[in-house]
């Protein structure tokens, strides 16, 4: 009897297409939505969903890229430049270029900062407003993106011999953690706790307040998960404490949280139907 999961599934959907870029795709496809669903409940314009949408997906290849970049593989990079911006790489086993190397830290400045400017170019709301509501749909996309790890053979953890190991056909013939599946599991628990605060309380009214637990829980539970990653390499060393680059990176994010949760105010939107956008 196997003491592991062979996983030995195919990356590949259908010639060029991925499991991960549907799971990628779904992530936001499914955002929009509960978006439109906020938006409509609250009064809210709903012509600010489409170019929300640009600002977020932008946002995240370009962050999530930059990210990896700097973070993790910086003194490659630092004298390879063109690759940041043509992250291909040619692997015969997957049949054609995979675009290579995002981090997920660096996918949530890009969309830190993407969010300030929407605030201000086109909802003119409150930079918290957007934030207390984006991150729903963003922790649901999470969940979906690790799926997407998962089916990419990608983001592997240590090994171990759990009976739910699983054994990653294209990567070695070692039993490991399957880190992604623990990811988008607690993904989906934050999900349903944020979408709860959201529907089901007053909370949505203070201003960072769902944003708060939001980095508090998505980043200590990534911070966690680190523990059961083979090591993605980066600055873990500069510093020798024993942790990795994505928990390095993950403190910060947890510290606003805190901060956030105790430190909100009231707030009400009066919406009204003159609102356009501005850009």
């Amino acid at each position: 009897m196997l003491a592991y999961i062979d996983w030995n599934v195919d990356p590949n959907l259908f010639l060029f297409i991925q499991w991960y870029n549907v799971f990628f795709a779904a992530g936001f496809i499914i955002g929009f939505f509960i978006m439109k669903r906020i938006f409509q409940r609250e009064g809210a314009n709903t012509d600010w969903l489409e170019p929300l949408l640009l600002y977020l997906v932008i946002a995240t290849v370009l962050g999530a890229r930059i990210g990896h970049c700097v973070f993790y593989d910086w003194d490659y990079f630092s004298q390879h430049p063109l690759e940041i911006i043509l992250p291909f790489q040619f692997e015969p086993e997957f049949r054609f270029q995979r675009f290579r190397g995002l981090a997920s830290h660096g996918g949530a400045i890009g969309i830190l900062i993407a969010l300030w400017l929407f605030s201000r170019r086109v909802s003119k709301t409150p930079y918290l407003w957007i934030l207390d509501r984006i991150v729903i749909p963003i922790t649901l996309a999470g969940m979906f993106i690790r799926l997407g790890n998962l089916m990419n053979h990608e983001i592997i953890g240590t090994p171990t011999t759990v009976p739910w190991a699983f054994k990653f056909e294209l990567v070695d013939d070692i039993p490991r953690h399957p880190v992604q599946l623990y990811e988008s599991i607690s993904y989906l628990f934050i999900f349903f706790f944020l979408y709860y605060l959201y529907w089901k309380t007053e909370k949505r009214k203070q201003l960072g307040y769902i944003f708060g637990w939001f980095m508090i829980l998505l980043w200590t539970a990534r911070f966690i998960m680190e523990f059961f990653k083979r090591s993605q390499g980066g600055f873990e060393t500069l510093f020798n404490l024993g942790l990795s680059t994505g928990q390095l990176l993950s403190i910060p994010f947890v510290i606003i949280g805190i901060i956030l949760l105790f430190y909100n105010m009231k707030y009400e939107p009066d919406f009204r139907p003159e609102i356009t956008i501005h850009t």
